[in-house]
């Protein structure tokens, strides 16, 4: 059976519309998976639930970051191969066992300080699982990518992503029961992974891990940088989240999780059409054709302008209406919210991009200063922020973070490019 799991998730005629076809499949289904399963769970449960769930999520999220140690991106374009897989699946297994540590470890920060009770822990503690999976097999993934083969991980991880779901949802719309619900999603993930990931890695990975001292201490120095700023880039998407958590109600916590949604949408349209060339910049960089990689950051930068104008127009128009009618709650009066955050999105955009860039051209060691002072800016302004304004006040918290995020690393790359080109 496992044999012929993996011939079928391998199986293609031509990869490269597969990489395109299967990555877009993938971002959709890992961006429609929280607002799936909180459309089911706002209609069964009720408001309460679904906050309690958008804020496990939330910290899950961010918290793979910590699993994941900013290597996924690092890992696939390391076309030179200067570290094996050994290596890096020898340092995935440290980094997501900081991963479980740093959750339990969260969830009894939760209970000490911000009143949560065991439910609410457990939640919390079993979606951090959940995305501790995810975190485990992006470096099997990773690998797939750097040896052309992006189209069998997002395949798997697709296939993964869909029983998650319905696991959960149908536990849900059965027993009602958030806590049961998440232990089907923990078991559905695991199950997941292992008949999908973890089955076809035996064709492009050796399962022996490597924990070397020097080259795990080199690639903790390559990779902490990388971790930094994507670690700082959720906890930025998520600062008005936490101040909600902190000073608002879990009913409020779910209707800026709603309106908060979409703001997603133009970084994975975004992702559709970068993610299956990020190994080719690579190969750009190393041979130094600064002018094309140049011209084909601009044409990336139109195409995000694009997608967000594209945004503001569906959410001033029909968004509140269809968000309304799909999560069974009257958002009537959040029009302009919805518009604050989509243009956030689009900066989240265009931070995302200019940080996948970054990291090709192996100046990813600057990235800890533009997301510290954002980290900073937003730490700073987060409480006041939501304290006096509310949703309002988060929404447009969001969005002014994102943009100065975006502003300094985009000034950074073009200056790298800039001076590139000069020089040769």
């Amino acid at each position: 059976m496992l044999t012929a799991i993996r011939k079928q998730l391998e199986k293609t005629n031509n990869v490269t519309r597969s990489m395109y076809i299967w990555n877009s499949v993938n971002a959709i289904l890992n961006a429609a998976q929280s607002p799936l399963i909180l459309m089911v769970l706002t209609r069964t449960n009720g408001l309460n639930d679904s906050g309690v769930f958008s804020i496990a999520y939330a910290v899950a999220t961010l918290l793979m970051f910590v699993g994941q140690y900013g290597l996924r991106r690092f890992q696939s374009s390391d076309v030179k191969e200067k570290y094996t897989f050994s290596e890096y699946y020898g340092i995935r297994i440290i980094s997501c066992g900081a991963m479980v540590a740093a959750s339990f470890l969260y969830c009894i920060y939760g209970m000490a300080f911000r009143g949560y009770g065991m439910e609410k822990f457990l939640v919390i503690f079993l979606v951090c699982l959940v995305k501790t999976v995810q975190a485990f097999s992006d470096v099997f993934h990773g690998r797939m990518q750097q040896v052309g083969r992006l189209d069998v991980a997002t395949r798997s991880s697709s296939v993964r992503y869909i029983v998650e779901t319905a696991s959960f949802c149908g536990a849900l719309v059965i027993t009602h029961d958030l806590l049961l619900s998440t232990v089907c999603y923990l078991a559905a993930s695991v199950i997941g992974f292992a008949l999908t990931s973890l089955n076809t890695a035996v064709d492009f990975c050796e399962f022996r891990p490597s924990f070397q001292k020097e080259k795990i201490r080199e690639l903790l120095i390559e990779g902490f940088p990388l971790f930094v700023s994507l670690f700082l880039n959720m906890y930025l998407c998520n600062a008005p989240k936490y101040a909600i958590d902190a000073y608002l109600s879990e009913e409020i916590q779910a209707l800026y999780n709603l309106i908060f949604m979409p703001a997603f949408a133009v970084q994975m349209v975004a992702n559709f059409i970068f993610n299956p060339i990020l190994t080719s910049y690579a190969v750009i960089w190393n041979r130094r054709e600064i002018p094309k990689l140049t011209r084909l950051c601009l044409r990336q930068m139109l195409v995000v302008l694009g997608l967000t104008m594209l945004g503001l127009a569906v959410a001033a128009t029909i968004g509140i209406p269809v968000l309304s009618i799909l999560f069974g709650v009257d958002l009537s009066g959040y029009r302009i919210d919805l518009c604050i955050v989509m243009l956030g999105g689009g900066m989240l955009a265009y931070a995302t991009f200019f940080n996948t860039v970054i990291t090709i051209i192996r100046l990813h060691r600057t990235l800890i200063v533009c997301y510290g002072i954002a980290a900073l800016c937003a730490f700073g302004l987060s409480g006041y922020f939501v304290r006096t304004g509310g949703m309002r006040g988060a929404t447009v918290l969001f969005a002014l973070i994102m943009t100065i995020l975006s502003v300094m690393l985009g000034i950074i790359l073009f200056a790298r490019l800039r001076k590139e080109r000069k020089n040769s």
